[in-house]
């Protein structure tokens, strides 16, 4: 089996002068969850090389089994400073795709429209699409077959406006994925701030925040399964 894992090539937190970018643990802990089942993974960016690591995601009490894998494996590390273009990834090569959040999404991959048009092939050759946290931003302007927003009508996830407001990004932020996800028809549904919480509808599936990565990864390899 082989899974696409898209990450941003964003790095600026707006006009904070701070970095952003993937956030480790929503990488990490599906990459070895499907890793450690034998699944064979390409990682690919809008950019290509090294993709940016979200600092916030990077201290003590974001820390979990799999970040502390992370670290400690010299090849994922590399593999995550040399991703593949993503313009240069086929939809027919791969099983499913994956988005890992952190903030850096909602600049690059919720315009970007190679992304846009990848999910919508994946979604059309009705392969799995799974994306937690901030990664539902890159749903914003895709499509379905019959032209409307692919998330409406679903069940649907992502980071919830009161996980943001507790964060203090709610004013930097181009725009909240839980509103996002609402004003595009998704039905929105969420937990408690930073419960661990995946929904799926059909080959769709959406984690509420970090906590939620690993629930994700698992019902992308049932799916795939």
């Amino acid at each position: 089996m082989n899974v696409l894992f898209v990450s941003t090539s964003h790095d600026k937190l707006g006009d904070t002068g701070k970095k952003t970018g993937f956030w480790i643990e929503e990488f990490a802990s599906p990459y070895y969850s499907l890793l450690d089942k034998g699944v064979n993974i390409t990682i690919a960016t809008p950019k290509g090389g090294q993709a940016p690591i979200d600092p916030s995601s990077d201290t003590e009490d974001a820390q979990t089994e799999a970040t502390k894998r992370y670290w400690d494996d010299t090849e994922a590390q590399e593999r995550i400073a040399n991703t593949k273009v993503l313009a240069d990834m086929d939809a027919s090569d791969f099983d499913a795709v994956f988005y890992p959040g952190g903030h850096g999404p909602l600049w690059d991959l919720a315009n970007d429209a190679t992304s846009v048009k990848l999910i919508e092939t994946f979604n059309e050759q009705e392969k799995p699409i799974g994306f937690v946290c901030h990664a539902p931003a890159a749903l914003k302007n895709v499509k379905a077959k019959d032209g409307s927003p692919l998330v409406k009508g679903k069940k649907v996830t992502g980071f919830t406006n009161s996980e943001e407001k507790a964060v203090q990004l709610t004013d930097v932020v181009p725009f909240l994925v839980e509103d996002m996800l609402k004003e595009n028809g998704g039905i929105y549904s969420k937990k408690e701030d930073w419960a661990a919480y995946a929904v799926q509808e059909g080959n769709l599936i959406t984690g509420q925040n970090p906590a939620s990565s690993e629930l994700v990864a698992e019902k992308l390899l049932a799916a795939l399964n």
